[in-house]
Protein backbone atom coordinates (compact mmCIF):
# COMPACT_ATOMS: atom_id res chain seq x y z
CA UNK A 1 0.00 0.00 0.00
CA UNK A 2 2.03 3.28 -1.40
CA UNK A 3 1.53 6.19 0.93
CA UNK A 4 0.03 9.19 -0.30
CA UNK A 5 2.14 12.28 -0.25
CA UNK A 6 1.13 14.99 2.57
CA UNK A 7 -0.64 17.93 0.60
CA UNK A 8 1.31 21.17 1.81
CA UNK A 9 -0.83 23.65 3.70
CA UNK A 10 -2.29 26.49 1.47
CA UNK A 11 -0.87 29.48 2.61
CA UNK A 12 -3.17 32.08 3.54
CA UNK A 13 -2.70 35.89 1.95
CA UNK A 14 -0.52 37.63 4.53
CA UNK A 15 -2.32 40.40 5.78
CA UNK A 16 -0.92 43.17 7.90
CA UNK A 17 -0.95 43.06 11.59
CA UNK A 18 -3.97 42.97 13.73
CA UNK A 19 -4.62 46.62 15.25
CA UNK A 20 -5.32 46.56 18.78
CA UNK A 21 -8.85 47.20 18.89
CA UNK A 22 -10.51 50.03 21.48
CA UNK A 23 -13.00 48.10 23.92
CA UNK A 24 -15.48 51.21 23.14
CA UNK A 25 -17.24 50.07 20.08
CA UNK A 26 -17.99 53.44 16.67
CA UNK A 27 -21.67 52.46 17.45
CA UNK A 28 -21.36 53.65 21.12
CA UNK A 29 -19.14 56.57 20.38
CA UNK A 30 -21.92 57.55 17.52
CA UNK A 31 -24.57 57.12 20.50
CA UNK A 32 -22.33 59.92 22.36
CA UNK A 33 -21.94 62.40 19.86
CA UNK A 34 -25.97 61.83 18.62
CA UNK A 35 -26.38 63.55 22.05
CA UNK A 36 -24.69 67.03 21.53
CA UNK A 37 -24.63 67.40 17.66
CA UNK A 38 -26.50 66.51 14.60
CA UNK A 39 -23.33 66.18 12.35
CA UNK A 40 -22.25 63.12 10.63
CA UNK A 41 -19.65 60.82 12.26
CA UNK A 42 -17.32 59.33 10.04
CA UNK A 43 -16.61 56.24 11.14
CA UNK A 44 -12.64 56.99 11.23
CA UNK A 45 -13.50 59.84 13.50
CA UNK A 46 -15.49 57.22 15.62
CA UNK A 47 -12.57 55.03 15.81
CA UNK A 48 -10.68 57.75 16.43
CA UNK A 49 -12.69 59.04 19.21
CA UNK A 50 -12.79 55.28 20.93
CA UNK A 51 -9.31 55.52 20.77
CA UNK A 52 -8.26 58.47 22.81
CA UNK A 53 -10.74 57.49 25.35
CA UNK A 54 -9.07 53.59 25.34
CA UNK A 55 -5.65 56.00 25.85
CA UNK A 56 -6.78 58.25 28.73
CA UNK A 57 -8.85 55.49 30.62
CA UNK A 58 -5.81 53.30 30.07
CA UNK A 59 -3.46 55.99 31.57
CA UNK A 60 -5.87 56.63 34.45
CA UNK A 61 -6.12 52.42 35.53
CA UNK A 62 -2.39 52.35 35.06
CA UNK A 63 -1.85 54.88 37.61
CA UNK A 64 -4.28 53.18 39.89
CA UNK A 65 -2.77 50.06 39.43
CA UNK A 66 0.35 50.92 40.74
CA UNK A 67 -1.31 52.84 43.71
CA UNK A 68 -2.56 49.64 44.79
CA UNK A 69 0.55 47.33 43.92
CA UNK A 70 2.22 49.85 46.80
CA UNK A 71 -0.55 48.27 49.13
CA UNK A 72 -0.17 44.60 47.69
CA UNK A 73 -3.56 45.15 46.22
CA UNK A 74 -4.96 44.03 42.75
CA UNK A 75 -8.67 45.33 42.92
CA UNK A 76 -8.74 48.86 42.63
CA UNK A 77 -10.43 51.34 45.15
CA UNK A 78 -11.29 54.88 44.84
CA UNK A 79 -8.24 56.15 46.85
CA UNK A 80 -6.30 54.46 44.00
CA UNK A 81 -7.83 56.69 41.71
CA UNK A 82 -6.82 60.03 43.72
CA UNK A 83 -3.41 58.87 43.74
CA UNK A 84 -3.33 58.20 40.22
CA UNK A 85 -4.61 61.42 39.55
CA UNK A 86 -2.70 63.35 42.31
CA UNK A 87 0.26 61.94 41.07
CA UNK A 88 0.14 62.81 37.61
CA UNK A 89 -2.04 66.01 36.64
CA UNK A 90 -2.34 64.66 33.50
CA UNK A 91 -5.05 62.29 33.99
CA UNK A 92 -7.37 65.16 35.57
CA UNK A 93 -10.08 64.32 32.56
CA UNK A 94 -13.23 64.45 32.42
CA UNK A 95 -13.91 66.88 35.20
CA UNK A 96 -17.53 67.15 34.83
CA UNK A 97 -18.38 64.24 36.65
CA UNK A 98 -16.45 65.27 39.92
CA UNK A 99 -19.42 66.90 40.98
CA UNK A 100 -21.35 63.65 41.13
CA UNK A 101 -19.04 61.28 42.65
CA UNK A 102 -18.75 60.65 46.16
CA UNK A 103 -15.15 60.17 45.30
CA UNK A 104 -14.28 63.64 44.46
CA UNK A 105 -16.75 65.23 46.49
CA UNK A 106 -14.00 66.41 49.14
CA UNK A 107 -11.67 68.16 46.19
CA UNK A 108 -15.12 70.08 44.84
CA UNK A 109 -15.57 71.59 47.97
CA UNK A 110 -18.98 71.69 50.08
CA UNK A 111 -21.10 74.74 49.34
CA UNK A 112 -23.49 76.21 52.06
CA UNK A 113 -26.54 78.46 52.10
CA UNK A 114 -27.40 81.67 54.01
CA UNK A 115 -29.09 79.39 56.57
CA UNK A 116 -25.21 77.52 57.19
CA UNK A 117 -27.01 74.00 55.25
CA UNK A 118 -25.21 72.24 52.61
CA UNK A 119 -25.93 72.61 48.97
CA UNK A 120 -26.36 69.62 47.23
CA UNK A 121 -24.06 68.91 44.13
CA UNK A 122 -25.75 70.47 40.98
CA UNK A 123 -26.53 68.22 38.22
CA UNK A 124 -27.95 65.40 40.57
CA UNK A 125 -31.45 65.88 38.98
CA UNK A 126 -32.32 63.54 36.13
CA UNK A 127 -32.54 66.01 32.98
CA UNK A 128 -34.81 66.10 30.33
CA UNK A 129 -31.98 64.45 27.52
CA UNK A 130 -29.59 62.27 28.14
CA UNK A 131 -26.10 63.30 29.27
CA UNK A 132 -22.80 62.56 29.69
CA UNK A 133 -23.78 60.98 33.50
CA UNK A 134 -26.87 59.38 32.80
CA UNK A 135 -25.40 57.42 29.96
CA UNK A 136 -21.87 56.47 32.31
CA UNK A 137 -23.07 52.94 32.80
CA UNK A 138 -22.83 52.42 28.45
CA UNK A 139 -18.84 52.72 29.18
CA UNK A 140 -18.81 49.06 31.84
CA UNK A 141 -18.59 46.75 29.45
CA UNK A 142 -15.16 48.46 27.72
CA UNK A 143 -13.78 49.48 31.21
CA UNK A 144 -13.94 45.98 32.58
CA UNK A 145 -12.11 44.77 29.49
CA UNK A 146 -9.12 47.52 30.12
CA UNK A 147 -9.47 46.25 33.79
CA UNK A 148 -8.48 42.56 32.82
CA UNK A 149 -6.25 43.36 30.33
CA UNK A 150 -3.83 44.95 32.78
CA UNK A 151 -4.84 42.19 35.30
CA UNK A 152 -6.95 43.90 38.21
CA UNK A 153 -10.29 44.34 39.07
CA UNK A 154 -11.96 47.16 40.72
CA UNK A 155 -14.57 47.51 43.50
CA UNK A 156 -18.38 49.15 42.14
CA UNK A 157 -17.57 52.57 43.15
CA UNK A 158 -14.53 52.30 41.27
CA UNK A 159 -15.66 51.20 38.05
CA UNK A 160 -18.78 53.93 38.36
CA UNK A 161 -16.30 56.74 38.68
CA UNK A 162 -14.41 54.84 35.60
CA UNK A 163 -17.66 54.98 33.76
CA UNK A 164 -18.16 58.69 34.55
CA UNK A 165 -14.72 59.73 33.55
CA UNK A 166 -15.23 58.12 30.23
CA UNK A 167 -18.15 58.87 29.53
CA UNK A 168 -17.91 62.83 30.34
CA UNK A 169 -14.72 62.85 28.60
CA UNK A 170 -16.21 61.44 25.54
CA UNK A 171 -18.90 63.89 25.44
CA UNK A 172 -16.58 67.20 26.03
CA UNK A 173 -14.55 65.26 23.06
CA UNK A 174 -17.71 65.45 21.12
CA UNK A 175 -18.40 69.05 21.73
CA UNK A 176 -15.26 69.93 20.75
CA UNK A 177 -14.97 68.05 17.55
CA UNK A 178 -18.47 69.43 16.58
CA UNK A 179 -16.91 72.80 17.46
CA UNK A 180 -13.68 72.35 15.02
CA UNK A 181 -16.58 72.18 12.26
CA UNK A 182 -18.15 75.01 13.07
CA UNK A 183 -15.38 77.47 13.70
CA UNK A 184 -13.42 75.73 11.07
CA UNK A 185 -10.45 74.75 12.84
CA UNK A 186 -8.90 74.94 16.01
CA UNK A 187 -8.94 78.83 17.13
CA UNK A 188 -7.15 78.20 20.23
CA UNK A 189 -2.65 78.11 19.89
CA UNK A 190 -0.53 77.47 22.22
CA UNK A 191 0.33 74.75 24.22
CA UNK A 192 0.86 73.73 27.81
CA UNK A 193 3.51 72.05 29.10
CA UNK A 194 3.83 69.80 32.72
CA UNK A 195 6.83 70.37 34.19
CA UNK A 196 7.81 68.57 37.88
CA UNK A 197 10.31 70.99 40.00
CA UNK A 198 13.17 69.93 39.67
CA UNK A 199 13.14 67.68 36.38
CA UNK A 200 14.10 68.77 32.61
CA UNK A 201 11.60 70.28 30.75
CA UNK A 202 9.82 67.87 27.99
CA UNK A 203 11.20 68.37 23.93
CA UNK A 204 8.50 71.16 22.62
CA UNK A 205 5.29 69.66 20.75
CA UNK A 206 5.81 68.81 17.18
CA UNK A 207 4.07 71.74 14.81
CA UNK A 208 2.54 68.93 12.77
CA UNK A 209 0.93 67.12 15.87
CA UNK A 210 -1.86 70.16 15.92
CA UNK A 211 0.93 71.62 18.87
CA UNK A 212 -0.39 75.03 17.03
CA UNK A 213 -3.60 76.64 15.37
CA UNK A 214 -5.26 74.35 12.75
CA UNK A 215 -7.09 75.10 9.73
CA UNK A 216 -9.37 72.80 8.90
CA UNK A 217 -10.51 70.76 5.65
CA UNK A 218 -13.55 69.39 4.70
CA UNK A 219 -17.52 69.87 4.43
CA UNK A 220 -18.97 71.57 7.38
CA UNK A 221 -21.56 68.98 7.91
CA UNK A 222 -19.11 65.60 8.67
CA UNK A 223 -17.16 65.61 12.07
CA UNK A 224 -14.35 63.58 10.30
CA UNK A 225 -11.05 61.80 12.03
CA UNK A 226 -8.59 64.81 11.86
CA UNK A 227 -11.78 66.96 13.70
CA UNK A 228 -11.28 64.60 16.40
CA UNK A 229 -7.66 64.52 16.82
CA UNK A 230 -7.72 68.42 16.98
CA UNK A 231 -10.22 68.48 19.63
CA UNK A 232 -7.94 66.02 21.55
CA UNK A 233 -5.73 68.69 21.71
CA UNK A 234 -8.35 70.90 22.99
CA UNK A 235 -8.92 68.23 26.09
CA UNK A 236 -5.84 66.69 26.47
CA UNK A 237 -2.59 69.06 27.89
CA UNK A 238 0.49 69.31 25.95
CA UNK A 239 2.34 66.16 27.20
CA UNK A 240 2.73 62.18 27.02
CA UNK A 241 -0.95 61.64 27.54
CA UNK A 242 -1.61 63.84 24.57
CA UNK A 243 0.93 62.66 22.05
CA UNK A 244 -0.08 59.02 22.76
CA UNK A 245 -3.35 59.59 22.28
CA UNK A 246 -2.67 61.34 19.10
CA UNK A 247 -0.14 58.47 17.87
CA UNK A 248 -2.40 55.24 18.77
CA UNK A 249 -5.75 57.08 16.94
CA UNK A 250 -3.78 57.89 14.27
CA UNK A 251 -2.65 54.25 14.10
CA UNK A 252 -5.63 52.78 14.07
CA UNK A 253 -7.57 54.81 11.74
CA UNK A 254 -4.86 54.09 9.26
CA UNK A 255 -5.07 50.28 9.96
Amino acid sequence: MTTQPARPERAGPRTAPVVDVPPFTPSLVKAVFRDVTSMHVSRSAAWAAASVTRTVLTEIIGGARRAAAEQARKKLVPGDLLSAIDRNVELEVGSTWYDHSPTFRGLTGVLYDAEGVVVPSRGRGRPRRPSAVVGAHRFEAGVRKLLRSQGVTAVPAMVRDLDGIASVFLTDLARDAAMVVREGGVQRSGTVTLVTPGEPAPPPFPKDAYGARSVRRGDGRTIGRDDVLAATTVQLPGGDLRRRALTEARAVTEN
